[in-house]
């Protein structure tokens, strides 16, 4: 009863920019986290930016380099990404951390974008 869908992936060279969309969609009651992971080949899922019980969070990793707002529309959050690096490159996921209402399962679960593939190579 919630739907995830990111968008805003791609190709892009070294020291390029990305923005990534994430919009959270359906009986949702109310979110009390909602952010982006990334999951690089052979490597664990790790947070990238995320807006969490009021406060705002970053991995080690961005550095400055990365921008997580919420956007006028509702349940919606946008990731800007600056001076990519070949390391960057991976699936970024958005994670909705919400209470749902209605059938199907009603209460707080964790919800998950099916993922957009960032590459960052010349």
């Amino acid at each position: 009863q919630v739907q995830v869908v990111e968008s805003g992936g791609g190709l892009v060279q070294p020291g390029g920019s990305l923005i990534l969309s994430c919009a959270a969609s359906g009986s949702i009651s109310a979110i009390y986290h909602m952010g982006w992971y990334r999951q690089a080949p052979g490597k664990e899922r790790e947070l990238v930016a995320a807006f969490s019980s009021g406060t705002v969070k970053y991995g080690d990793f961005v550095k400055g380099r990365f921008t997580i707002s919420r956007t006028s529309v509702n349940n919606t959050i946008s990731l800007r990404m600056t001076s990519l690096e070949p390391e960057d490159s991976a699936i970024y996921y958005c994670l909705v951390d919400a209470w749902a209402t209605g059938s199907g399962a009603p209460g707080r679960n964790d919800y998950w974008g099916q993922g957009t593939q960032v590459t960052v190579s010349s």
